[in-house]
Parts: structure tokens; C-alpha cells; sequence
């Protein structure tokens, strides 16, 4: 990702109470982009840098949906700045998008049947097909494998988004 232009303009007022938070979100994002991705997937270098990027907008959406503690003008200004993503915070504002992760999760063009993402499908309905030996097959449900701990998934296969990593944002 390139280095976000920042305008000239004085920030508002309040900026200096989130301004460390930021810095040290911006200082994690180029530390993500530049560590080494030998021994992964291609995908799999692109995941810790989706996380920040969500953990950087939900911190400003937070801040000013749910506790208030910033103006919206001082919002309006980390959205034009590009410190927080106005398309994902919108999403979050509807109903089921409150947990998404990330934009690429939802689009459907980026999948084979024009389908949403693995991780939207809610874990109560997820179910997964365990061959266990070559004539019969049983099919068990990741109901107790909402941690993503392979100890608690009765086939030990964790299910995990091919975009951004993530382990199901449905709810």
C-alpha cells in the first residue's frame, strides 16, 4: 500500500488524544508490509496488514459510534485523511455487517460462484463432510469450533477466509 498523503490543513481538535493510537497502528502497518513472506502462501503475507487496517477503522468508528469521545468533524477528517475506511464503516452501520472484516469478504465477484465469502456464513450452519473411511462418511457441524482451536473441531480443520484470514464475521 502506498505511504496515505496527508493535507496541510491543521487537524481539529481532539486529534492529540488519538494521534499516539495512530501512530502506532501506522508504525505496526509498515512493519506488516515490509516483514519477509518466504514459507507463505501469497495470500497468507497480504493477512496481518487487512487486520491492522481493520483494527485502525473500527478503533475511529468505535470512538465516534459507540462511546462518542471524538467530534464529527474530527471524524470526518480521519476518513478524508485515510487513517479509517468510509466504505467498511458503512457497511458496519447495517444490519448483519456489524462483525464484518473486511470489503472482500462481501463482494462477489472475486469467487468462482459468485457467492459471499466462507466467513459469512454463520458457524451454526456451517457443516463440513469427514470421510472416515472409503465406503461411509459422517457429517459434524463446527458448532464447538467458534475459537478456531483445532483441539475443540471434532475433524481438526480450522476454517479460515482466504482474503483476509479471518475465522467467520458473520455473528
Amino acid at each position: 500500500m502506498p505511504k496515505v498523503k496527508r493535507s496541510r490543513k491543521a487537524p481539529p481538535d481532539g486529534w492529540e488524544l488519538i494521534e499516539p493510537t495512530l501512530d502506532e497502528l501506522d508504525q505496526k502497518m509498515r512493519e506488516a508490509e515490509t516483514e519477509p513472506h518466504e514459507g507463505k502462501r501469497k495470500v497468507e503475507s497480504l493477512w496481518p496488514i487487512f487486520r491492522i487496517h481493520h483494527q485502525k477503522t473500527r478503533y475511529i468508528f468505535d470512538l465516534f459510534y459507540k462511546r462518542k469521545a471524538i467530534s464529527r468533524e474530527l471524524y470526518e477528517y480521519c476518513i478524508k485523511e485515510g487513517y479509517a475506511d468510509k466504505n467498511l464503516i458503512a457497511k458496519w452501520k447495517k444490519q448483519g455487517y456489524e462483525n464484518l472484516c473486511c470489503l472482500r469478504c462481501i463482494q462477489t465477484r472475486d469467487t468462482n460462484f459468485g457467492t459471499n465469502c466462507i466467513c459469512r456464513v454463520p458457524k451454526s450452519k456451517l457443516e463440513v463432510q469427514l470421510f472416515t473411511s472409503s465406503r461411509e462418511n459422517q457429517i459434524f457441524t463446527i458448532q464447538n469450533c467458534h475459537r478456531g482451536v483445532s483441539e475443540a473441531c471434532p475433524i481438526g480443520r480450522i476454517i479460515e477466509c482466504t482474503h483476509c484470514g479471518c475465522r467467520g464475521c458473520s455473528g
